[in-house]
């Protein structure tokens, strides 16, 4: 029987992402990240008043969750040393390895997922700029708080500066504090893991991968409940922009290079066979009427029934 195709089910082609192409993207983004970081260094004395504040806003929401998570880490250091290791190391692990899985593995999301995740990169830079904060470690010992990370320094790399490997500290920004982008990001790979993972599993870790992140920020105290609260709320209104940015940069492309965008957009051609049926004995189909006309058929000359006609007798 003739096969056909049926009407709208054709693929539209689309411009495809290329490893060559997204990781120097990437890799830029994160550079602007650190150089921001780097470069909204701040006053200290303005960092250390919104830290204040911030615990002042949380004493009157009645909220004090990182002082009993920091006494915990400080006291047992078999969930101390875990934990600084995690705040030091999957921030930078985790979040590459899903985009590089949803690249590889989950290409009609990567685009979507990649942009809300540069999206809410980029606020968050805002929010370091705007609001630089001294985090809870770097108070006053008469505010409670011990740093973790110095406190068990001999078992990693770090040393009492953030999570910089020791000697590097200078190059870090101590008080990028507000928004938590570790809690941020941690929660794109949740929800990343929970929609695409396919497996019980993938869905459980995707759960308790930001929960963990947010206990172990607090409880290192590197950051305050309400700048875990910022992550999330950052990695919000990413998630709306998302859209938008993408159809910004899709017009940007078809500005900078017209011709490759409109192969890109082209739509594919009718099918050239659809319609049309091949009786036996015949090289090459006719189109054929669904309903051919009676009188018609009447006048086909010998010529139009095909090979399997009678031949004029000689």
């Amino acid at each position: 029987m003739p096969q056909t195709e049926t009407p709208g089910t054709e693929a539209v082609p689309r411009t495809r992402l290329r490893w060559w192409t997204e990781l120097p993207l990437i890799l830029l983004v994160y550079g602007c990240y650190s150089a921001g970081r780097l470069l909204a260094r701040g006053d200290v004395a303005s960092a250390v008043d919104h830290g204040l504040a911030i615990l002042r806003i949380e004493k009157a929401l009645h909220l004090n969750a990182e002082h009993p998570l920091n006494r915990l880490f400080t006291r047992e250091a078999w969930l101390g040393v875990p934990a600084d290791f995690w705040y030091a190391s999957l921030h930078y692990l985790i979040t590459p390895a899903i985009l590089i899985w949803l690249f590889r593995a989950r290409a009609e999301h990567y685009r979507r997922a990649r942009t809300w995740l540069m999206t809410s990169t980029f606020i968050g830079l805002i929010g370091f700029t705007l609001l630089p904060t001294c985090p809870p470690r770097l108070l006053s010992a008469g505010h409670g708080f011990v740093d973790t990370m110095a406190y068990y320094s001999s078992y990693g790399w770090w040393g009492g500066e953030a999570s910089a490997p020791r000697g590097l500290g200078g190059m870090t920004n101590q008080y990028a504090a507000m928004p938590s982008l570790h809690v941020g990001w941690a929660l794109w790979c949740g929800v990343m893991l929970w929609r695409h993972g396919g497996t019980r599993v993938a869905k459980i870790l995707g759960v308790a991968y930001p929960l963990g992140t947010a206990l172990v920020v607090m409880g290192t105290a590197n950051h305050y409940l309400l700048d875990a609260v910022a992550g999330v709320a950052v990695m919000g209104v990413g998630h709306l922009l998302a859209p938008r940015v993408m159809r910004g940069l899709d017009r940007l492309r078809a500005r900078l290079f017209p011709r490759s965008t409109a192969v890109a957009g082209a739509t594919v051609p009718p099918i050239v066979s659809g319609g049309c049926q091949t009786s036996a004995g015949e090289r090459i189909p006719r189109q054929r009427a669904s309903q051919p006309d009676a009188g018609s058929a009447a006048d086909a000359s010998p010529s139009d029934e095909g090979e399997d006609a009678a031949a004029p007798a000689r």
